[in-house]
Order: structure tokens, then C-alpha cells, then sequence
């Protein structure tokens, strides 16, 4: 038989219709990757393997009478940050030790209502506050992907490198993340996997983890544009328990893979082009743009003017909403709990020994940009160049653009606990230049591994849609994967 964890979920899944292997035989051979590589990787922080066996076994007796969801069988891992029943949900941080809620996500309640397998839960940063993994309690994700000819460990970006780091090292068929500025479209790019940000209010928030509730929204990491498109399907639904979510049919995705490009036309915004940007990146954007003109795309220039400022204007307004979700965490209910001689010190202990620095860094600036005399100095402002900066994705649209092609990160993985970043947070903030304005604008962007640097680590490029139109995404981002072709890194754990 061949290798079972090689296989796309859409093989997978036609593989278990015609009962080429059971579920359960796919499920083990994930468990087995996972107990060989996560010592070396650090992907999971919860391996449920006796459940994965229990759902696979439930999926194998469904599909032997022939029927079976969408996923039926298919054996995912979940970020941290999605409440899972009985099942460790601590966002990876400390301050929610030991917390198992008595709910589930809706996304994830969709994915199990249409058969998928849960394999455990996924590492990331802590409350998903970082470019690369490194803010967890468990401690850093380590990328699969090394430089040709060196052992050195580099992150796989953040926040959601857990489930960008498992796709890619085959600890998982798909896995679920969440991005806030960047955290699915970041590490997807860094692992030459492929991760799509749906449209703000696509996918129910209700059982997620708030960290900027305007901001924040779930999507999928897979091997393949079709694979995204395939968990986009099941994961996205209306929710009266989250009034964001719009209430919109959910298209078949996956019905639009293949189609032609011909007469689409590709905006190209001046704006992405930053001071100081590797040539690899620019070469790489001025080959994508060539695979949708060979594929009979339009290319447009576009000016965004207001792209300079989202960057800015973005952490100022997450770490304010940051602020705002964290105030709950105080060692009453559940989590952490660390004594006080009155509740007031109980409070300040609890939180000064459950959060860790970068969330504590966030809520700091949130709080101050929040508090009196300077709310409308930072906040409101930040608020106003929001709409700005969605102003000039509408007069994109309004002149016949349907998506806009740019870089996904503006560098390939770096190492892991490199100095200069974390002496320096704006530094290490500047990976998420490229992505956080899709979350300001609320838009849907996916990012597709479109090659590999000098030094054999992959890059991806990013399609932003129109809102709600994730199946031109799908549709532009075949043609860079099949233009590009697939990626794998070579083993060296495990």
C-alpha cells in the first residue's frame, strides 16, 4: 500500500468511497507521524488518539452502507484556539492551564457533523500573537523546511504555525487556523502549504478565542488549493450564535477549480513593492504575474495609497481589542489562579504569571490607546484610516479588478530566536506588511506556494478577492499551483 499520509484530502477522500483503505488505516498512519515527528517538531500540544480511533471507526461503519459527509473519514489537526469538548483548549497560553470546555466550536462542529477525524490540538501563539510561533507556553513549532545544507531550525510562521507546520510534515490531512493580520496566509507561505483567510463574517467566530473580535476569522491550511477548498466548504456557515457571521450559501468551493482565467483581470498594487524588499520577492511576484498573463488573465496597475498605513493602524486597533477579550482572564472562573492577599492582587499575580511577554506587551498598548486623552488620538484615528484603506480595495473593484495578486511575506522562515527580531518587535511585526490589510479591509486572501529561494525555502504569493468571493480565489490560485508545481521538504526528523 502506498504511503496513506502522501495523499490529498481529495484522493483521500475518493480512496474511502471505494474502499481502497479504511479510515481507521489512514487515521494510524497519521498517528504514527505524529508520534515519530512531534518531538522533533512540537507541532501538537494534545494528541487525542484514542478519540481519532473512536470518530475513524464511526466514519469506516457510515461509509461502509455507503454514506458519510463531505469529510467522512478524513483525519484533521486543530489549532489550539478553537474550543474543542473535553479537550485541552488553553489558546497555548499559560493563563488558561487546564481548562476543557463543556462546548464546541461551530467550525469544528461542522467539520466532525460532515465526518472528519480529530487527530489533537494544534501549538501556536500565544492567543495568536506573533509572526512565528515563538509566544506559546509550550514553547517554539519548528519549521520542516530547513536552508539547502544546514541543520539550523527555523520558525514556520505565526500565529498558526502549529497547523502550517503539521500539513506540511504530513502530521495531518488539513488543519484549522485563524488570522488575524496574516496567521494563516504568513505560515502557509513559510511552509510552501497553502492557507486562505476567508472573508470576515464567512466563518462563525463562536468558540474561537477572541483576540480582535473585528478582525479574527477561521480558515483552512492545506497541501493543495483544492484541499482548501474542500474544508473552506465545511467550515464556513451562517451562526446565530455570532452575529458577524452573514448569512450568505456557502458556494462549492471546489466547483471552481479549473475554471479558465481567460479575461479575469489581476490588479497589481504599486504599494506592495516596500524599500529594501529581496529581489527573490519581486522576482517571484513578476513570475506570477506572467503565469496569469500565459493563462489569459488581464494585469491592471493599481495604486492603494493607504497601504502604508495599515500597518500602523493595524496595532493600534488589534492590541486595543486584545486588551478589551484579555480583561476576563483574571483567575476567578477557570484557568490560573495564583493567591493574593485581596482579590485585587490576586488578579495581578494571576496575570502577571499567565501571560506571557508579547501578550502582556499587547495589552499594554492596547490599554494605553484606549484610556482617556488619547482614544481619539490613537484609536478613532486608526479607525478612520481602516476605512481608508478598505476605500481603496472598493475603487478596485468598482473599476472591474477581481483580484489583486502581491507577495505573501516579504522574506522566506527565518531561524529560530533570531536576536534582532526580538530585540526589536516592530521588526518582527513587519512579516505581517503584506496581510494585514486584508483583515482591515475584511477581505478574503489565500496564499499559494508559488517557488523556493536560493537557498531552497519556499515562498508564496497572495490573491486578494472581492468580499465573499473566495471561488476566484480558488480559481486564480490552481493556475499558480499548477504553474509552480508542488513542494516538499526534505525529512530530517523523526
Amino acid at each position: 500500500m502506498t504511503d496513506l499520509t502522501k495523499l490529498t484530502i481529495a484522493e483521500a477522500r475518493d480512496g474511502l468511497k471505494n474502499k481502497d483503505y479504511t479510515s481507521l488505516e489512514l487515521t494510524d498512519a497519521f498517528i504514527g507521524n505524529i508520534e515519530a515527528a512531534n518531538a522533533s517538531l512540537n507541532a501538537y500540544v494534545t494528541v487525542t488518539a484514542d478519540k481519532a480511533r473512536d470518530m475513524a471507526k464511526a466514519s469506516d461503519a457510515k461509509l461502509a452502507k455507503g454514506d458519510g459527509g463531505a469529510l467522512e473519514g478524513i483525519p484533521l489537526g486543530i489549532k489550539d484556539l478553537f474550543a474543542t469538548r473535553d479537550v485541552h483548549t488553553q489558546a497555548c497560553s499559560h493563563i488558561l492551564d487546564g481548562f476543557k470546555p463543556q462546548y464546541e466550536s461551530t467550525v469544528t462542529s461542522n467539520l466532525w457533523a460532515d465526518g472528519a477525524v480529530m487527530l489533537g490540538k494544534l501549538n501556536m501563539d500565544e492567543f495568536a500573537m506573533g509572526s512565528s510561533n515563538e509566544t506559546s507556553y509550550y514553547g517554539p513549532v519548528i519549521n520542516p523546511w530547513r536552508k539547502k545544507g544546514s541543520n539550523q531550525d527555523l520558525v514556520p510562521g505565526g500565529s498558526s504555525g502549529g497547523s502550517a507546520t503539521a500539513v506540511a510534515a504530513r502530521m495531518c490531512m488539513g488543519a484549522t487556523a485563524t488570522d488575524t493580520g496574516g496567521s494563516i496566509r504568513q505560515p502557509a507561505a513559510f511552509t510552501g502549504t497553502v492557507g486562505i483567510k476567508p472573508t470576515y463574517g464567512r466563518c462563525s467566530r463562536w468558540g474561537v478565542v477572541a483576540f480582535a473580535s473585528s478582525l479574527d476569522q477561521a480558515g483552512p491550511i492545506a497541501h493543495t488549493v483544492r484541499d482548501s477548498a474542500i474544508l473552506l466548504k465545511s467550515m464556513a456557515s451562517v451562526d446565530p450564535k455570532d452575529t458577524t457571521s452573514v448569512d450568505i450559501e456557502v458556494p462549492d468551493y471546489e466547483a471552481a477549480i479549473g475554471k479558465s482565467v481567460k479575461g479575469l483581470k489581476i490588479g497589481i498594487p504599486a504599494e506592495y513593492r516596500m524599500d529594501g524588499m529581496p529581489g527573490e520577492i519581486e522576482e517571484l511576484w513578476q513570475k506570477g504575474i506572467q503565469w496569469l498573463k500565459d493563462a489569459g488573465a488581464e494585469i491592471v496597475d493599481l495604486s492603494m495609497p493607504h497601504t502604508k498605513y495599515a500597518l500602523p493602524a493595524y496595532y493600534i486597533v488589534a492590541p486595543a481589542e486584545a486588551s478589551s477579550n484579555l480583561a476576563r482572564y483574571d483567575g476567578v472562573r477557570y484557568g490560573l489562579r495564583v493567591p493574593g492577599k485581596d482579590i485585587a492582587e490576586m488578579y495581578e499575580n494571576t496575570r502577571a504569571a499567565g501571560f506571557g511577554e508579547e501578550v502582556k506587551r499587547r495589552i499594554l498598548i492596547g490599554t494605553y490607546v484606549l484610556s482617556a486623552g488619547y482614544y481619539d488620538a490613537y484609536y478613532l484615528k486608526a479607525q478612520k484610516v481602516r476605512t481608508l484603506i478598505k476605500r481603496d480595495f472598493d475603487l478596485a473593484w468598482q473599476n472591474g479588478v477581481d483580484a489583486i495578486l502581491t507577495p505573501a511575506t516579504p522574506s522566506a522562515a527565518f531561524r529560530v530566536a533570531d536576536q534582532e527580531l526580538h530585540s526589536d518587535p516592530v521588526k518582527m511585526y513587519l512579516n505581517d506588511i503584506f496581510t494585514v490589510t486584508v483583515n482591515m479591509a475584511g477581505l478574503p486572501g489565500i496564499s499559494v506556494p508559488a517557488g523556493l529561494d536560493k537557498t531552497g525555502l519556499p515562498l508564496g504569493l497572495q490573491l486578494i478577492g472581492k468580499p465573499f468571493d473566495e471561488s476566484t480565489l480558488f480559481q486564480i490560485g490552481q493556475v499558480i499551483e499548477d504553474a509552480a508545481g508542488s513542494f516538499e521538504p526534505e525529512k530530517w526528523w523523526g
